[in-house]
């Protein structure tokens, strides 16, 4: 099983990055937009593991405000992302599950942890076109779990499914 900890868009949430996602459509910028059902925020990759029951999610130490900020690309990687504005709260979150995965033997990607939400692989900016110009819809909301998904390739792309979901947090 290919899985990750991330975080769920709690639905208001996910209706502001569809919205930007429609946005990003309306200026030009054309590619393969995922499915606002699927868009999450990763907090540490661990790629193929046989055991999901034994992969250790992290509870947040109390609810983690979280709100949109300008898109940008990783070009290296083909994505086109909304940016998540950080916190020491967030960090702490990715941190807890990045020390969980190491305690318990598990592999994780080691990149720094840069908050964002992909949008678009393969994006296609129209030359000329500021990304930064582009309105962003003002969305917070209060992170209170982390989760684990499954990544599965399917007929439109990839899937993300929640297997679980950690405790809440306290408040």
């Amino acid at each position: 099983m290919r899985l990750f900890i991330g975080v769920k868009p709690d639905p208001g949430f996910r209706a502001a990055l569809a919205d930007l996602q429609d946005r990003l459509r309306l200026a030009g910028i054309t590619g393969r937009y995922l499915d606002p059902a699927s868009l999450h925020m990763t907090l540490a990759f661990i790629g193929e593991w046989p055991e999901a029951d034994a992969v250790p999610l992290p509870v947040p130490d109390c609810p983690v405000p979280i709100g949109l900020a300008p898109p940008g690309i990783f070009r290296e990687a083909k994505v086109l992302w909304a940016d998540v504005r950080p916190s020491d709260a967030l960090g702490r979150l990715a941190g807890e599950a990045r020390r969980l995965l190491d305690e318990a033997g598990m592999p994780f990607d080691r990149k720094a942890f840069y908050p964002h939400i992909t949008l678009v692989r393969k994006p296609v900016v129209p030359e000329g076109l500021d990304l930064s110009g582009i309105r962003v819809p003002d969305a917070r909301m209060l992170v209170r779990a982390s989760c684990l998904f499954l990544s599965e390739r399917g007929e439109a792309g990839m899937q993300y499914t929640v297997i679980r979901q950690s405790a809440q947090a306290p408040g």
